[in-house]
């Protein structure tokens, strides 16, 4: 490899998982995260736990005694200088929060190239997308005033395809991945930023984890791709699972959402393909149907928007009400849309008159 290179990670717990990949291709990474976050991760480092293909169990990966450095802090302590990139993976509620909303606002003054690992594509990365008045889906953002400062030619956005969750009984430095697929990230307007990602994504690709018995090659890599509409496909995912976890009656996993009725599923799924195909992506950017379904086969639990919803949360990442917003853009509607975007308002509702 090159030179490491030094990357800062907005959230120590889906980020963890794409920062401990960095660190085992060499890199050096900083967690940004909260204090009882920080001391855990500085002590123990991060540990991942994944299934690999054709081996028994899960092979867990400790950042301690791996090729690079993993350390964190809060974000009163952090800053973006000497970073070569930032990425984003915290939920995007998240970045309003005090002292988060004020590192963010200084990465983006110091023009570090940032990628984000959120569902939600922040707005300067829909500035991006041909074909979308970025300006007119500010209202599905608890708070877009937070993304005033980035410039969209230093932003591009990583489908977050792998699913990870904490396992409840263990400490927050540990993550286990359900379903280990790649990180699919669309490449920057500049080469001189691109060529980062590339870096990244041609270490990740040669790096090999030590067992004790021998090195493995370990599955969730990083891709990056030409075009902008590529980390989109999750958006029909999120739209035809995730948030059909999400009924008046409660919530139910992500499995029993697609399969409980495979044709709604499938409509769903097909309108937000064809949405992104209106706007300009090509069919060979997205995930097929049948595709999506298998793996889906494999994730018995509600999403985490859904247990958030459940658990009281005031706000969530609103993928869903920005696919209608962009459907309407482009004289585009589904009514199952509508549905599931009227029930999550219902909910969220509910959970701020509860909190008030």
């Amino acid at each position: 490899m090159k030179n490491p290179h030094n990357i800062l990670v907005f959230g120590a717990s889906y980020g963890s998982l794409l920062a401990t990949k960095l660190v085992l291709a060499g890199h050096h990474v900083r967690l940004v995260c909260t204090a009882a976050e920080a001391v855990l991760f500085n002590s123990d480092g991060a540990i991942i736990r994944m299934p690999v293909k054709g081996r028994e169990g899960l092979v867990e990966v400790r950042s301690r005694g791996l090729p690079g450095r993993l350390s964190a802090c809060t974000p009163a302590e952090a800053s973006p200088a000497g970073h070569d990139l930032v990425v984003l993976g915290m939920q995007e509620p998240q970045y309003r929060s005090p002292g988060v909303r004020e590192l963010l606002d200084a990465v983006a003054k110091a023009r570090v190239p940032c990628m984000s690992i959120m569902n939600m594509p922040p707005v300067p990365y829909l500035a991006r997308i041909p074909g979308i008045d970025a300006a007119a889906c500010r209202n599905c953002y608890t708070d877009a005033s937070v993304w005033d400062s980035f410039d969209p030619q230093l932003m591009t956005l990583c489908s977050p395809d792998p699913q990870a969750f904490r396992p409840p009984e263990e400490k927050l430095n540990v993550l286990q991945v359900r379903l280990p697929t790649n990180f699919k990230s669309a490449r920057f307007p500049s080469d001189a930023h691109t060529a980062i990602l590339r870096d990244l994504e041609a270490d990740v690709e040669a790096a090999r984890f030590d067992t004790g018995a021998g090195r493995i090659e370990l599955p969730v890599k990083l891709k990056v791709h030409e075009s902008v509409f590529v980390p989109l496909a999750k958006w029909a995912m999120l739209l035809a699972g995730n948030y059909r976890c999400v009924t008046k009656g409660g919530i139910r996993s992500i499995k029993e959402a697609v399969h409980g009725d495979l044709e709604a599923t499938r409509a769903v799924y097909n309108y937000v393909v064809k949405l992104c195909m209106t706007l300009g992506a090509d069919e060979k950017d997205l995930v097929p149907f049948e595709k999506y379904a298998a793996a889906a086969q494999g994730l018995a639990s509600p999403s985490s928007a859904a247990r958030a919803l459940d658990a009281g949360a005031p706000n969530i990442e609103r993928v869903d009400r920005l696919v209608q917003a962009v459907g309407k853009q482009k004289a585009m509607r589904l009514a199952a849309i509508d549905e599931i975007v009227a029930l999550v308002d219902a909910k969220l509702e509910q959970n701020r008159k509860k909190a008030a």
